[in-house]
């Protein structure tokens, strides 16, 4: 099974979006025995938040289902040797990350959007309040992930 830990800066909008669509994109296909998804924070700015309201309104609008007792946590460093992949929102989180984790022998941290063929950040709806263009970026980087 491989284990994917999606990341942004507070992890109540991207990284939770991030795991409930790839988590609604392995359910749909069946995958679910071939993967597991959580998210978290480089930050403890909203440790123990709940998903951000527009956030969750926007997965429901997409039928994206969602744990509603979701709370952000912050990354721990026993984390890189739980999971396979360590995916970050933008290059900020890329950036945070190396103070919770300084070293990635197994290439095992990357950026989102890499899997869509991009170097770009995702979109981040905490500043744009454009939470669609966040939820099309995730998205295309889930299906790129899953080769769909």
């Amino acid at each position: 099974m491989e284990k994917i830990l999606f990341v942004c800066h507070g992890n109540i909008c991207r990284s939770p979006m991030a795991e409930f669509i790839f988590k609604s994109l392995v359910r749909e296909r069946g995958l679910g025995g071939e993967y597991y998804a959580e998210s978290a924070a480089v930050s403890a700015e909203e440790l123990g938040n709940p998903i951000y309201p527009p956030a969750k309104s926007c997965l429901t609008r997409h039928g994206i289902a969602f744990d509603r007792g979701k709370c952000a946590r912050q990354v721990r460093p026993s984390d890189y040797d739980a999971f396979d992949r360590i995916i970050c929102m933008d290059a900020s989180n890329l950036r945070l990350i190396k103070r919770i984790i300084p070293d990635d022998p197994q290439d095992k941290i990357c950026l989102m959007m890499s899997f869509a063929g991009s170097s770009r950040d995702v979109a981040d709806p905490w500043y744009t309040g454009d939470f669609e263009a966040t939820y099309r970026d995730i998205l295309s980087a889930c299906k790129a992930m899953l080769n769909l």
